[in-house]
């Protein structure tokens, strides 16, 4: 069975605005008034297979009176659909997205590419809404959507990415999480999971207990720090999606999953009795270590790691890394370091200071999500690093 709302779209309410590039910005119709500090606005991705209840999460978001201004940018409706109507080509071949004004003060746009220009036409309304939510297709990798805010100066003065939504379904994920790719490549399901900070387990009433708990054994098994809710017509608190700062090192909300408390376990020996049928086994490695990093040394790992593929496990193989998340103690910096990477691009950004009477309680620790994951080879490497 399968959720035959999935890919209905919202009833729409058309903006008196056709296209948010023309005209002069004082005859623009407004939404509702808005504070107008300069801030910036957080982007949320949502994923998930085809399927998964991502369009169900977006109506319901898009139709509940919840009080928050969210513009909504979606890429995926299907073909046919009423929502192609507001595409349409400019004189010199440029696309025009129109952006709609939902009853409840929500924008919403579609568009046929990764959305990037249509965040850019919505920076022209900042100051009228409070989040972006941007939904990616179901064969897409989020990763490269993610990367365009630390590619884009431009975007990132005016957003910061808060996190990533995964929305799997119940009954068929493991099906998806399974596909062998003829290339090899981890598949795009598997992807979605690995990358996410928030993973909806959609779809509940669908499967028994023990199937929902096999699911949540494959999840874990792939991304064992991304926090499961369990839903039924993809519906929960909002505030469950909201305000993540999943990749701000400042955020307690970010760091007290990942950082805070004992090391988390180490998942590559996979203890799902039937993960060794995942995608080349995907898995999650945490390593802690006491001292301070080199940064210069740290850096070289990074690239070899990420960039040349030199850092292989025990079998020969290339690490492959999908996620990686770390918070550091770098010598003669009195701040913590934040480390965020997706596939080969990474950041490193200083944050809140380390506090002065815990300086010999400084440590290391970072979260590799990714394929052939070795926890020695790692701990291994990064301890030549530690000074």
């Amino acid at each position: 069975m399968s959720d035959s709302s999935d890919e209905e779209c919202p009833d729409l309410v058309p903006s008196l605005c056709n296209d948010v590039r023309e005209g002069p910005e004082k005859d623009r119709p407004t939404l509702a008034e808005a504070p107008t500090e300069t801030t910036k606005i957080p982007v949320t991705i949502i994923t998930g297979y085809l399927g998964a209840g991502k369009t169900t999460l977006l109506n319901y978001i898009l139709t509940e009176q919840h009080g928050k201004r969210i513009a909504v940018i979606m890429n995926e409706f299907g073909a046919g659909g009423e929502i192609e109507k507001p595409i349409s080509l400019g004189e010199s071949g440029e696309v025009f997205e129109e952006w709609l004004e939902l009853r409840n003060g929500c924008l919403c746009c579609s568009v046929k590419d990764n959305g990037v220009k249509a965040i850019e036409n919505l920076m022209l309304k900042k100051g009228r809404f409070d989040y972006i939510l941007l939904e990616t297709t179901g064969l897409a990798d989020p990763g490269p959507v993610a990367s365009i805010f630390w590619l884009d100066s431009e975007l990132c003065s005016d957003l910061y990415l808060d996190g990533i939504i995964t929305v799997v379904d119940s009954k068929f994920c493991l099906q998806h999480l399974h596909e062998q790719k003829a290339d090899g490549k981890v598949n795009e399901a598997v992807r979605q999971v690995a990358m996410a900070d928030i993973i909806l387990v959609n779809k509940v009433d669908l499967v028994s207990a023990e199937e929902l708990s096999r699911v949540q054994q494959e999840i874990r098994a792939i991304n064992s720090v991304a926090k499961l809710l369990e839903t039924h017509k993809s519906r929960t608190d909002l505030a469950a999606l909201l305000d993540l700062h999943a990749f701000e090192g400042n955020s307690d909300r970010c760091n007290q999953d990942v950082f805070a408390g004992p090391v988390l376990p180490n998942t590559d020996s996979c203890t799902s009795e039937h993960s060794h049928h995942l995608d080349q086994i995907v898995s999650t490695v945490t390593v802690e270590l006491s001292g301070d990093m080199d940064r210069d040394a740290f850096e070289n790992f990074l690239q070899d790691l990420l960039w040349e593929k030199l850092i292989k496990n025990t079998k020969g193989e290339a690490m492959d890394i999908l996620r990686l998340k770390g918070l550091l103690s770098l010598r003669g910096c009195p701040r913590r370091c934040l480390l965020q990477a997706v596939h080969e691009l990474y950041d490193l950004e200083e944050t809140s200071p380390w506090p002065e009477s815990e300086t010999t309680s400084r440590i290391n620790r970072l979260v590799f999500i990714g394929r052939n994951l070795d926890h020695g080879v790692l701990a291994g490497r990064l301890a030549q690093a530690v000074k």
